[in-house]
């Protein structure tokens, strides 16, 4: 077996996605699109994964070499995508962290209605848990406070979404600068 397979890496989660309980998508989110690059692919694997786990009482399955935690709330269907060698607490703690979050934001009305009628707050709330399969963060609490979102504000205003922009590029900007210092000083020593 290849031993780079093996090796840990920040690049935990390979996808995320909420089904209806009829197998449609609402939301997905795929990291690695080598995996499954194209969207009839994603929605062969989708409809696969939901037809082995919709009526099981699992909390983890294993469909196509990944490893699948997942969810169910009256009429949805939440599901974490990781490797066949990821941790399954670690994307199970994403998965908690992404209900719960979505759990407080509407308001214990965990339901397809009242998701299609946040579902920008919803995105929001997936890019503050996971930015290009890299879990940032797995507290419900820090994740609705960052989102900023509250069921009795109006929907997100512009400058609310720029402010969300403008941190998410400040923050990817320190970890560009941190990443060239530690070049140099790689470089220099």
């Amino acid at each position: 077996m290849d031993s780079t397979a093996l090796e840990p890496s920040l690049y935990t989660v390979k996808a995320v996605f909420i089904l209806d309980n009829d197998g449609n998508r609402l939301l997905s989110k795929y990291y690695d699109l080598e995996l499954y690059p194209s969207m009839k692919e994603q929605k062969n694997f989708e409809m696969n994964v939901f037809n082995k786990t919709h009526k099981a009482d699992n909390e983890i399955a294993f469909v196509e070499g990944m490893t699948i935690v997942y969810k169910s709330s009256i009429d949805l269907f939440f599901y974490v995508v990781g490797s066949a060698q990821e941790n399954e607490l670690m994307l199970m703690a994403v998965l908690n962290c992404f209900f719960e979050s979505l759990n407080q934001m509407l308001r214990k009305n965990v339901e397809k209605r009242t998701l299609l009628d946040n579902m920008d707050g919803v995105f929001l709330v997936v890019d503050e848990i996971i930015d290009g399969g890299v879990i940032l963060e797995s507290d419900p609490q820090q994740v609705i406070e960052k989102v900023n979102y509250r069921a009795d504000d109006n929907p997100l205003s512009e400058q609310s979404v720029a402010q969300h922009i403008t941190e998410k590029l400040a923050l990817t900007s320190n970890v560009l600068q941190s990443a060239k210092e530690q070049i140099k000083w790689s470089i220099l020593k």
